[in-house]
């Protein structure tokens, strides 16, 4: 990753795992999907969508996050193509837990169908409770925003192969291999034979080469 670092692009180059699985069956055996949080947030300009009430609105106004209320989702009318644009807008979105039982209602299935368009982001909504008395609710929303930042999912589709963001060229050397190991061994866990179902596994930043590592 030495050469992206040298190159001084206009912009900092996130670190993707590539995974390439064997022996699966992806229309026969159970397809497996799951979160983890890596300990060091592998792209920092991530860009969250808040779903929320009127306090959480507020609050991610305060912290400079984009926000859509009940009004503003109600707006979309169920339209398939602007429900797609506002799905690949967003790399994730957060919702309050009274806004998050309506989204179907409002949104239709649109929002899940669009996430599956974007083979590297998630559409994950996490609830931000609205009734922790916390001196300051704002750090409350912050760390939920931090926490999706961190998050990875690993889910198998159609095909044999798959990637996540686990660093960028900025991070140092012990936080990208931190955020690797915990990757590798949280997909490892998932899969049915564990390594025996590993074919290759390579890093890449986003305009540098390949590089296998397994």
């Amino acid at each position: 990753m030495a050469d992206s670092k040298e190159n001084n692009r206009k912009f900092v180059e996130t670190i993707e795992l590539q995974i390439g699985l064997k022996n699966y069956d992806p229309q026969k055996d159970k397809r497996f999907s799951g979160s983890v949080k890596l300990p060091h947030i592998p792209r920092p300009k991530m860009k969250i969508c808040m779903l929320g009430d009127a306090q959480h609105v507020e609050e991610a106004e305060k912290i400079g996050l984009d926000w859509m209320d009940v009004e503003a989702l109600k707006k979309l009318n169920k339209n398939k193509k602007l429900v797609k644009k506002l799905a690949k807008k967003y790399h994730a979105f957060l919702a309050s837990e009274a806004v998050i039982k309506q989204i179907p209602r409002l949104l239709g299935p649109g929002l899940n169908k669009a996430g599956m368009y974007s083979f590297f982001f998630f559409f994950d909504h996490f609830r931000v409770p609205s009734n922790k008395k916390h001196k300051n609710e704002e750090e409350t929303l912050e760390s939920k925003v931090n926490e999706s930042k961190a998050m990875v999912k690993f889910q198998l589709k159609k095909v044999l192969c798959m990637g996540v963001a686990v660093g960028n060229v900025s991070m140092e050397e012990k936080q990208i291999f931190q955020n690797v190991q915990l990757s590798v061994n949280f997909l490892v866990s998932l899969l049915k034979k564990n390594w025996q179902n590993v074919r290759c596994l390579y890093l890449k930043s986003t305009m540098g080469k390949s590089y296998r590592v397994f």
